[in-house]
């Protein structure tokens, strides 16, 4: 993800991160798991957080899309939200991920939506709806975020 990511961010928050010399496309990065698992980051705010995971290399033995792999593209999309919240200032980190599995999902892309639940100084709510190509509700997930000072440089 990192470097190769297309993510559109609010230009407020470009032109914060880029006054502090902080590549945001790094930062909100699905990391060095979300990575290996094809996980994509379309569109990002403190509002709404879109992106994308391949079922194809993230399945269970018996071909269905994995619950962790479900989990793992929750978090990211609900952490990046929470820190985009948060701000500069914050740091984002999970401290309760909840996951309710609706249905299998075979082949294609799953898409994750994550919206706002709470939204406060400390910490940060974030459901994430997980859908398939065919717009069925794979996995309903809620991620809490401790919002905790960033250290000065």
């Amino acid at each position: 993800m990192g470097e190769k990511s297309t993510a559109k961010f609010p230009q407020e928050v470009i032109d914060e991160y880029a006054t502090l010399g902080v590549d945001i496309v790094s930062l909100f990065s699905a990391g060095h798991l979300g990575n290996r698992m094809g996980v994509e980051l379309v569109e990002a705010s403190a509002d709404r957080v879109v992106g994308t995971m391949p079922v194809e290399g993230n399945t269970q033995p018996y071909g269905l899309l994995h619950g962790g792999a479900s989990a793992v593209l929750a978090e990211t999309l609900g952490s990046v939200g929470a820190m985009l919240h948060g701000g500069s200032g914050k740091l984002a980190v999970g401290v309760d991920l909840n996951c309710t599995h609706h249905r299998g999902a075979r082949s294609g892309l799953v898409t994750g939506v994550a919206t706002p639940v709470h939204r406060g100084r400390s910490t940060a709510t974030y459901e994430i709806v997980i859908t398939d190509d065919q717009d069925k509700r794979v996995c309903t997930a809620r991620l809490t975020c401790m919002l905790r000072d960033a250290p000065q440089a």
